[in-house]
Formats: structure tokens, C-alpha cells, sequence
């Protein structure tokens, strides 16, 4: 018996087991992207699925698990003639955020390619998840190629290998779930797509609920197999209505006002393409198979919309996921049509919806009711280029609430920026900002393996081994290759960055047009780090210190929601600002090494507070940076008739580039500022550079 806690006994999560219930029924909805904090059991429910799939048939030492009744004519282990099938219980195979491209698709053997002439292929997880499971936690933080891969796969059906003249391909069609925590980054909009359906999760707030959680949760790690024995039954008459509801799906008519209104609602909510009314209208089916009905009704329609269309509606990672359910039933009622009468609910255990009552003896078979997991026009402000700040009583101690305090503005209207980068040649994770060396990309130059060949440099290698072909005793047409003549390729591509950004909150910088300026320029900048695949971080400081107001993560929304809630005020600290930076940094330098930095600094360049001499106690802290070779632009926020040119000055004390607010922006005449060079200049040396 299994020890997976099953799925029958997850505490609620209605949104999410329906989910996950609708692909097994119809596999062709496109799978499960799972939103949610940590540590509500959304790990638990996909790996409790697994035990409630049918088994499958496969034909007999076939590694792509082919269907013994329609084999792949591809298959690179065919052609399969006859034989016993064997039969196996669904796989759930998981991909880990940090597997290789040759771990997922498959590896081919590159030596027996070229000397033996042979195809000898290794398959992949891609290929062990057909006709099963493929599972990946915390999906946003996979790579992109991967990502590209596996939605391609699914997509197609198919996994297909290309190297070096060498192709494979297999079928590879596999029910795919993803998890992930919106704290640690989003997924782009164009690969949230590609998922069928997506809920969002969370902790209940119900004690009682979080009661039965924990209880439930103590029970099986007591005894496993005993907890699991007293949940048999409910989970056997889930896996019967699953298998019912599979065979009642190519009975499932969708008539014309139903597909109506799929087309009505898609267009109403502005979605981009066709997936969504293809999901929509498969997702309605397997809704009325899973009711036992053989004609799809408007609720059905209703409830495919909730599922299908949140996550088709983010433009870019600060709109938050969601769905007007007041525009939605508007919709439906305009174009509804005739609703059909609908065959009678199944009789028996399992009957009813995603309420029914799945404890044991509850009368049940179905989901269980609970809702939670086991684990689980304003007059414009003068100018303040030459106004004094408020007086240091005045200020907020610490840089916290208090007298002095401005309340918080919101940010200016986003831009496209110009391009800032990292000189040199990094080998970070990859992405979309600096220079790198990667395993994608275009080819540089070639060097020997170290360990298993994964990107063949063909020329390379044949020049290699061209030399000594009579001394090896050729004589045939083809090329004797010894493992010393392999040449491993060398490709440089792009990789994402750590950009912490360091904003000055003080009282110069609050006038209301100024700091909803600035708070714009860093939205901006923001969404460009998004684009790139970027980590960010955010500094602020005021008053009489500087505090981390959000640490280094992939989660550039998190960012914009500090910065939208940032209150000014007080004194500039600039040299306690640059110091929580500097320690951020070394932090980051140790967890991650590859990752390389890139510092932006967001002020008029005042220095006022933290010691004595703030001035020359901002240039000593500028100083510890450059002598770290972080590569640092500043953001002159300065405005005004009369400019000091304070920001240049503590560029060229960073070893980096000063640009103004306007020439930050990718349209603008002039500014062009492309890499941030390893010398500090002042905008107009910057743009002199450029030119």
C-alpha cells in the first residue's frame, strides 16, 4: 500500500484538487500551474494525484513507455511487433530546478555518433513522464531553455533531439504540473500561457481548519500505511469516477451557445491568441464529464473561465492575477443560450462537486470540504534643487514614521530604459543582460571537455583528429576520432544579473513631482530587470540610517510594492546608504559568486547625515565599491536652473556612470548609455562616450 498522503484526505483547496482532477480526466486541458505561499500542501496534492491515475499499458522493455495499442512508428527503441504488454501504475516523474538540458530531452553519445555511426540515445525525463506525471516545483526559478523545452513538449506532444546531424524523436505527452511561490519571481506572460489552468493557494485562516490540518498531518507521520488504509475507500471511489468521467468524455457535446459564450468571454476579458478558448472549451468538457453530464451547461463555462483565464490576463509581473467574476457572469448572461437539461448526477459515492464530504464516514468518495492542505489636479511643488532639508528634530529618527515624514506618492508612469550591463564576460545564470559565457548562444571558439561531452564543436574536432588518421591505419571513407580529439564548444550568450538598487528617500528628494519621477524611472528599471532575468534587491535611506528594504530576490514585484509604499523625509545618509549596500553585496558574493552585481544609485547626490563629514564619508564608502570592481550607475535626480553636478562626483568615486532621469530613457536623443564602464564620468563625458 502506498504512504503518499492521500489525496482524498488534503483539508480543502477546492480550486486546486478540482484542478489537478479535470487533467487527469482530460489530459489534453494543458496542465496545472500552482500559485501559492509556502507550506500550503501544494506539493502534497500533485504527488497525491499520482495514486489515483489508472494504470497504463506499455509495450514490453520500451523505455518511451509506448501504448501497446497505438505504438510511436518513431520510437527510437522500435518498431514494436507484437509481444505481451506489460502493465505499470502512473509515473510521477519531478524536474528539479537545477537539471541539465541533456537530463530533461535526453543525451545522445556524441563518440559513438561520429566514430561508430550510430544513434545511441540516453531518454530523458521527458521520455519516463510519458503518459504520466511530470512535476516541477518552484517552475519559476527553472531556466529559460528549460522552460522552452518542457512547454514545447507538452505543447506537441512530442520531445525532439537535434545535434550534430543526429535526430531523434519521441512521444512525450504527460500531464504537466508546476508549483511555485510568487515571492521568488513570476513566470513571463507568454509562459504563463502555455500552462491549461492555474489557481492560487493559501493558508486558511480558519482555525478550525488549520485544527484538522495539523491533526491529519500527525496522523500519517504516526503511521503512514494505517492513515493511508483509512482513506482506502474514499480514495478507490475517487480513482472509479476518474475512470468513469475518462469514458464519458468523447460523449460530452459542446453545443454552439456554449462555445459562444467561451468565444464571448475570452474577448470581453482581452486575452491574447486562441489558447485560452481552446482551454476554456476543453476544460468546460471535462467539467460536465466530471459531473456526469454529456452536454456543457454556462457553469461549467463559468467555471473554465476561473481556471483558464487569470494568469492570460497579466501583462507584465505587477498586475496581480485575477478575474472579475461581476464582467464574467455579465458576459455569460448576454450570450446565454438555451441551457440543456442536463443527464441525471451518477448515483453513489463521489457524486457531488468539489464540496462533497470525502472524509471517512462522511458518505463520500469525492473532495473532501475543507479548505486547506496537510502541510501546510494638484498645484505642482516648487522645485527643491536649492530647499533646505527639515532640520534634524524635524527628521524621523532612524528613518522610521515621525515628524519631517512624507507620506508615501505614487510612482510616475513607466518607460522603456536604455540598456545598462556589466563589462567583461560573466558566467552567471542565464538571461538577457550582460555578456556570458553559457550553453547557449553563438559559438567563440572551442576547448577539451571536462567530463561528459555536451556541445560539440564538429570543425574543431575534425581538425583535431584530421592529422593523425594515416598514422591510426584509416582505410575507409570515414574518420577515425579517438577521445582526445573532441572539442567541447564555446558559447557566449547572455546572463542575468544581481542589480540592487540604492534609493535616496530623504528630504531632498520629496518634493511630490520629483519623487513620483524617480519612483517611475525605478519602476522602470524594475520591469526592465524582470525582462532580463534579473535578481533585484532595494536599499532605501533617510533620515539618520539606511535599511534593506527588500534582500536580493527574482521577485521584481515584491520590489515595486516597497518601493510603491516608500515614504521620504529627514537628512541624507548617502554613506550609510552605500555601506548596507556594500554589505548586501559581499553577502550575495558568497551565496552566489557567478552572479555578478550591478549597483544603481537613485539621488541628487547631496550628502547631509551619518557622521561629521558626510561628504567625504559618502566618498569613502563610493570607494570600498569600486575597489570591489562592482560595476555602479547613478541616476541623477537632480532638478532645477542650478545644478552642483553632486551625482557625477559620486559616480566617478564608484567607478561608474552618471545618467540623468531623462536620459535614462530608451527614446531619448541624448544620454545613450549602454555598458556601465569600469571609470566614473559625469553625463556629459558619458554621452561623449557614447557618440
Amino acid at each position: 500500500m502506498s504512504t503518499r498522503f492521500p489525496f482524498t484526505a488534503v483539508v480543502g483547496m477546492d480550486d486546486l484538487r478540482l484542478a489537478l482532477l479535470l487533467n487527469a480526466v482530460s489530459p489534453s486541458v494543458g496542465g496545472v500551474l500552482v500559485r501559492g505561499e509556502k507550506g500550503t500542501a501544494k506539493s502534497t496534492a500533485v504527488r497525491a494525484l499520482a495514486e489515483l491515475l489508472p494504470e497504463v499499458a506499455v509495450v514490453a522493455g520500451c523505455r518511451f513507455s509506448c501504448d501497446p495499442a497505438s505504438p510511436d512508428p518513431d520510437c527510437p527503441d522500435g518498431p514494436h511487433t507484437g509481444g505481451a504488454p506489460d502493465a505499470r501504475p502512473a509515473r510521477m516523474v519531478e524536474l528539479p530546478v537545477g537539471a541539465s538540458e541533456d537530463r530533461l530531452v535526453g543525451a545522445l553519445d556524441i563518440e559513438k555518433a561520429l566514430a561508430e555511426g550510430v544513434k545511441a540515445f540516453e531518454p530523458g525525463l521527458l521520455a519516463a513522464a510519458h503518459r504520466g506525471i511530470l512535476y516541477v516545483d518552484e517552475v519559476n526559478l527553472l531556466s529559460d531553455h528549460l522552460i522552452d523545452h518542457l512547454l514545447d513538449a507538452a505543447a506537441m506532444g512530442a520531445s525532439h533531439v537535434e545535434r550534430e546531424g543526429v535526430s531523434v524523436r519521441h512521444a512525450a505527452r504527460f500531464l504537466l504540473v508546476g508549483t511555485m511561490n510568487p515571492e521568488e519571481g513570476e513566470l513571463r506572460p507568454q509562459l504563463l500561457d502555455r500552462f491549461g489552468l492555474t489557481v492560487e493557494v493559501a493558508a486558511s485562516r480558519d482555525p478550525q481548519q488549520r485544527v484538522e490540518v495539523v491533526r491529519r498531518r500527525l496522523a500519517f507521520e504516526d503511521d503512514p500505511a494505517g492513515f493511508a488504509a483509512r482513506w482506502a475507500d474514499e480514495e478507490t471511489a475517487l480513482r472509479e469516477r476518474i475512470a468513469a468521467a475518462r469514458e464519458l468524455l468523447p460523449k460530452v457535446v459542446l453545443g454552439d451557445a456554449a462555445l459562444l459564450q467561451i468565444a464571448a468571454t475570452c474577448a470581453a476579458f482581452e486575452v491574447d491568441g486562441m489558447r485560452a478558448d481552446i482551454v476554456m472549451a476543453r476544460t468546460a468538457t471535462a467539467l460536465a464529464a466530471w459531473a456526469g453530464r454529456t452536454e456543457v451547461t454556462s457553469e461549467d463555462v463559468r467555471q473554465a473561465a476561473l481556471l483558464a483565464l487569470p494568469h492570460r490576463r497579466r501583462r507584465n509581473p505587477f498586475d496581480a492575477p485575477g478575474l472579475d467574476q461581476d464582467k464574467l457572469d455579465e458576459t455569460l448572461e448576454r450570450f446565454k443560450g438555451e441551457e440543456p437539461d442536463g443527464d441525471p448526477e451518477p448515483d453513489g459515492p463521489g457524486d457531488g462537486g468539489p464540496g462533497d464530504d470525502g472524509g471517512p464516514g462522511g458518505g463520500g468518495g469525492g473532495i473532501p470540504p475543507q479548505s486547506e492542505g496537510p502541510s501546510s489636479g494638484e498645484a505642482p511643488a516648487p522645485d527643491e534643487s536649492s530647499a533646505p532639508e527639515e532640520a534634524p528634530a524635524q527628521a524621523s529618527r532612524g528613518g522610521g514614521p515621525g515628524a519631517g515624514e512624507r507620506a508615501a506618492v505614487a510612482a510616475g508612469e513607466p518607460f522603456r530604459t536604455k540598456t545598462l550591463s556589466v563589462p567583461g564576460l560573466g558566467e552567471g545564470a542565464a538571461g538577457r543582460r550582460s555578456r556570458a559565457r553559457t550553453e547557449h548562444g553563438r559559438t567563440t571558439g572551442d576547448t577539451r571537455p571536462r567530463g561528459a561531452l555536451t556541445k560539440l564543436h564538429l570543425a574543431a574536432t575534425v581538425r583535431a583528429a584530421a592529422p593523425h588518421q594515416r598514422a591510426r591505419g584509416r582505410g575507409g571513407p570515414g574518420l577515425v576520432v579517438r577521445r582526445d580529439d573532441l572539442r567541447q564548444a564555446v558559447r557566449e550568450g547572455r546572463e542575468g544579473n544581481l542589480v540592487l538598487f540604492v534609493v535616496d528617500a530623504s528630504g531632498s528628494m520629496a518634493a511630490r513631482q520629483r519623487m513620483s519621477a524617480v519612483k517611475g524611472a525605478v519602476l522602470s528599471l524594475l520591469l526592465d530587470a524582470y525582462q532580463r532575468r534579473d535578481k533585484v534587491g532595494l536599499v532605501t535611506f533617510r533620515g539618520r540610517d539606511a535599511e534593506v528594504a527588500l534582500p536580493p530576490t527574482s521577485s521584481v514585484d515584491a520590489a515595486a510594492a516597497r518601493l510603491e509604499k516608500l515614504p521620504t523625509g529627514g537628512r541624507t545618509p548617502l554613506s550609510a546608504g552605500l555601506l548596507k549596500a556594500h554589505d548586501v553585496l559581499r553577502v550575495e558574493r558568497l551565496r552566489d559568486p557567478s552572479r555578478r552585481p550591478l549597483l544603481v544609485v537613485v539621488t541628487d547626490g547631496r550628502a547631509t547625515g551619518g557622521g561629521a563629514d558626510p561628504v567625504a564619508l559618502a566618498a569613502r564608502a563610493a570607494r570600498l565599491h569600486a575597489a570591489d570592481g562592482t560595476a555602479a550607475v547613478v541616476v541623477d535626480c537632480e532638478t532645477g536652473p542650478v545644478r552642483l553636478g553632486l551625482a557625477g562626483n559620486l559616480a566617478r568615486d564608484l567607478g561608474g556612470t552618471a545618467v540623468t532621469l531623462d536620459e535614462l530613457r530608451a527614446d531619448a536623443i541624448a544620454g545613450l548609455v549602454r555598458d556601465v564602464q569600469g571609470q566614473g564620468n559625469s553625463p556629459k563625458d558619458s554621452m561623449r562616450r557614447a557618440a
